[in-house]
């Protein structure tokens, strides 16, 4: 692959506090995964990472989650499917009105956190996240885990899926993620997330805890924003993949 996306989760601050510094990651990311209110996030702050990512072509999509704003939508919630339906459509509609205030639109969707780890093995949330997503748009794309029980059915049902891998999280043999409970739930050194990233991007694999290589074709790469160093951290996987001769662009654009 000659090109490869890479996305931060956005506007996870909430009221008078932030979480990661926004504008920075903004100058080094090609999509921008923004928090819709549910788990983290107010009116404000979707503006005004709207505003910024525009002005910097900064590709955006709903980070749809759960309504847990004290658990920062990291506990799973056992909802209703219809229920989870309406609040993803709800978080979809919301982000798209500052997008438009903008000058741009809602380009994919992702689900965040406890949303994301759900759905990718329960074929109820993982339904409930399509069915919005059809309701909405069906030219939308999904955001989300190779493998995953969201990716089948979404590809069956004729959403586009878009496979994304996290250069910083460990994986376990599985596929799966290491759960962040653990202490090998993160990997710190810079260098070792760099080589990470660009062998998942040309190579679309990585390598699990125990050693073994794990299938990981993937179109974007994941950086957390809210970790020390993120910043300069997402600078140096950047330039790592540049170097690799991997050109770095928002895969909405790419796969329009």
């Amino acid at each position: 692959m000659s090109w490869i996306d890479l996305n931060a989760d956005l506007g996870e601050g909430f009221g008078a506090w932030r979480l990661g510094d926004d504008d920075a990651l903004l100058d080094v990311v090609t999509s921008a995964n923004v928090a819709c209110g549910f788990h983290a996030g107010d009116p404000s702050t979707m503006h005004r990472v709207c505003r910024t990512a525009v002005a910097k072509g900064v590709a955006i999509g709903a980070q749809v989650g759960y309504r847990d704003l004290a658990g920062f939508g990291r506990r799973r919630i056992d909802y209703d499917h219809d229920e989870l339906r309406d609040d993803i459509l709800y978080q979809i509609g919301a982000l798209e009105a500052f997008c438009r205030a903008a000058g741009d639109r809602v380009r994919y969707v992702k689900p965040h956190g406890a949303l994301y780890n759900t759905a990718a093995v329960d074929p109820g949330q993982a339904s409930a996240v399509v069915d919005a997503v059809l309701a909405y748009d069906p030219a939308l794309p999904v955001l989300c885990q190779p493998g995953s029980e969201l990716a089948g059915q979404a590809l069956h049902r004729g959403l586009t899926v878009v496979g994304e891998g996290f250069a910083d999280r460990g994986y376990l043999p599985d596929g799966r993620l290491v759960p962040r409970s653990r202490p090998d739930a993160l990997v710190h050194e810079p260098d070792q997330v760099v080589q990470r990233a660009v062998r998942m991007a040309a190579d679309g694999s990585v390598t699990a805890v125990d050693g073994s290589a794990v299938p990981c074709p993937v179109r974007s790469i994941c950086l957390h924003g809210d970790t020390p160093g993120a910043v300069e951290l997402a600078r140096v996987v950047r330039d790592g993949l540049r170097a690799a001769g991997l050109e770095v662009r928002p895969f909405a654009v790419a796969l329009a």
